[in-house]
This record gives structure tokens, C-alpha cells and sequence, in this order.
């Protein structure tokens, strides 16, 4: 089968620190092999086709409505993340496949207006929120009433995407650092864009280093990942590089994350998810009946939560509308 002839070229071709496919540890409900494709790439595929990819070209990477054609939303982060992550792993010989399922999946459970709604939902729940653990919820139970069945490493990988986050395979580390790689340089273009920075705003150091466009910046950063990841049992840059991008990172977090015109809209995002949140856990009958059947499971605040999660900036917003604007007003300028 054509399956096993991939399999048998990644058991030859790939570093002995890969995750073969042959190899899984498996998945939740076991399935019978595809004749065709690998584990892993069904799991890509899986994802691609799947509704909450879909949705994420209508949710907020960080500037919430913004008026330009170019500015990132997160189905765009996410490909760009899927990108960085098969350059770096194609060049350490690691699971291609694997790495891309992950990074194509790493964010499906990512609320309406970004880290925003984000905020919001881990406030207001007694429970939490944590945007990692809702894409892991997504792809093991949500997505169609009861999930996608994806394999371990790639459910690892998601998990474990973010910051404090230990994957268990190389591919889930290079989608980790490749997330912040991507975030930090497309997030700079943006701002840049929207002018809440100027260039010359940047650290200075920095931009010696890593470089004077978004560009050099990402070349810098993946090569770096590369020449000190490569033959190793880790996933890592320099230290100089791994510096120099924290500074960046803080940097932006100072000027744009927390207090800019990037964030302006926020707390009226914010008003407009928890009230959302008051109402549907108010009147659970008004939810989809999807949601409702893990009420006695799950309890009626992480449904709710679900649901919220699951929204786009503009269902969310048409919602809010429909629920809580009078339709006579909504003719007037």
C-alpha cells in the first residue's frame, strides 16, 4: 500500500529524534488504517476540513475590525505559523506531516476577538479559560458534536503550543517556538502598518541583529532554530537570537498588546461576550442542541463557554444585535 511505502521512507529518511507515523501511540476511538495516507496526515486533513478552521478567518488575531485588507486574522496567523514550523522541520529532517497537523490545529480553539475574548471567558468562568485547552476540547469532542479522533502527538502538540506548554515531540516544539516566531514579526508588520509604531520605535539592538525588515527578521530567527536545533534531542535557538526576541516581545506586548490603538475596541468587546456569557448561561434552552447534550457532564458554565469560544467577531456581534439591540434602531445613523 502506498501508505507503507511513506511509512518505510520516513523509518530511513528522518532524524532519529522524528515521530514516525508508524509509530503512533494512537487515538482516542482506534480507526483502521487509510491505504493511502499516513496517521498524521489524515490528522492534517482532518483539521483543514473541518468547521472551526474554517471559522478562523473571521476571529481576531490582534486588531479587532480593522480597516485594511492586509491586516492578519487568525486563520492567517495560523498559516503562517504552519509555514515557518515545515521550513524548520523539512530542515531537521523531523515529521513534516505531524508538524503541520499541529500547527494548522494549534488555535481552533481560539475565542471571538482574539486574546481579548480570551481574557474575558478566563474571568468571568469559575473554571478558567485557556485557549490551548479549548483547542484540544474542539478537536476531541466539539467539532461535530464529538470531535475529529486525532492521534496523541498531534493532540499533544496542541495542548502544548504555548509558552509554559512541554510537548512530547520534536514537531510539537518547533510549532511552539515557530507560533511565537510568526506573532511577534507579523504582529510588528501590522502595527507598523496601522501606524501605531514606527519603525524607529523598535529596539534598536534588536533590529541589528535579527534584521531591518519583517523578512530578515523571520530568516534570522528560523535559521538560528535550525543550526542549533539540528542532531539534537531539543528544539532551541541561541541565546543572543532567543534574547533578542524576548526584547521584541516585550517591546510589543509595552506598545501595542496591552495600551494602544490596537486595543482601543477592547472593552467593548469584552462587554459584548459577557453579556452574551449572562444570557446563554441564563437560558441554556437558547443555545444549540449540540452544546446542550454535555450539560450533565461538563456543567452549564463550560458549555456556555464552548459556544462563546466557538463564535466569530461577526456572529458574535450579529448575535449581541439580534438579541439586545432594538431592530428599529438598528436603521438609524
Amino acid at each position: 500500500m502506498i501508505r507503507e511505502d511513506i511509512e518505510r521512507l520516513e523509518a530511513e529518511n528522518l532524524s532519529p529524534y522524528a515521530a514516525l507515523s508508524s509509530k503512533s501511540k494512537g487515538r482516542l476511538q482506534a480507526k483502521e488504517p487509510c491505504s493511502i495516507r499516513t496517521e498524521f496526515q489524515r490528522d492534517r486533513d482532518k483539521i483543514i476540513h473541518c468547521k472551526s478552521f474554517r471559522r478562523l478567518k473571521h476571529k481576531t488575531q490582534v486588531f479587532i475590525s480593522p480597516e485594511g485588507d492586509h491586516y492578519r486574522d487568525r486563520l492567517t496567523h495560523t498559516l503562517e505559523v504552519s509555514q515557518i514550523a515545515r521550513t524548520i522541520s523539512r530542515a531537521l529532517r523531523l515529521n513534516e506531516d505531524l508538524t503541520e497537523a499541529i500547527a494548522l490545529g494549534h488555535d481552533l480553539g481560539h475565542t471571538p476577538f482574539g486574546h481579548t475574548g480570551e481574557r474575558l471567558l478566563n474571568s468571568i468562568s469559575s473554571k478558567g479559560f485557556k485557549h490551548n485547552i479549548q483547542s484540544l476540547r474542539v478537536v476531541d469532542l466539539l467539532e461535530d458534536g464529538k470531535g475529529l479522533n486525532l492521534t496523541w502527538e498531534v493532540r499533544d502538540g496542541i495542548k502544548n503550543h504555548n509558552s509554559t506548554g512541554k510537548p512530547g515531540t520534536l514537531e510539537g516544539q518547533v510549532v511552539l517556538i515557530s507560533d511565537r516566531i510568526a506573532y511577534i514579526n507579523h504582529d510588528i508588520d501590522d502595527a507598523l502598518r496601522a501606524k501605531i509604531i514606527t519603525m524607529d520605535d523598535l529596539p534598536r539592538d534588536c533590529i541589528e541583529l535579527l534584521g531591518h525588515s519583517h523578512k530578515m527578521r523571520i530568516n534570522t530567527m528560523v535559521n538560528d532554530v535550525i543550526s542549533n536545533s539540528m542532531g539534537k534531542s531539543s528544539i532551541k535557538m541561541s541565546t543572543q537570537i532567543r534574547e533578542a526576541t524576548e526584547l521584541l516581545r516585550s517591546f510589543m506586548f509595552e506598545r501595542v498588546y496591552l495600551d494602544s490603538k490596537a486595543k482601543s475596541e477592547d472593552e467593548k468587546a469584552m462587554h459584548l461576550l459577557e453579556t452574551l456569557f449572562k444570557y446563554y448561561l441564563n437560558r441554556l434552552e437558547k443555545m444549540p442542541k449540540e452544546y446542550l447534550k454535555n450539560i450533565d457532564e461538563h456543567g452549564s458554565e463550560q458549555v456556555v463557554c464552548d459556544f462563546i469560544a466557538g463564535m466569530t467577531d461577526r456572529y458574535a456581534i450579529r448575535t449581541f444585535s439580534d438579541l439586545f439591540i432594538p431592530s428599529a434602531w438598528k436603521v438609524l445613523e
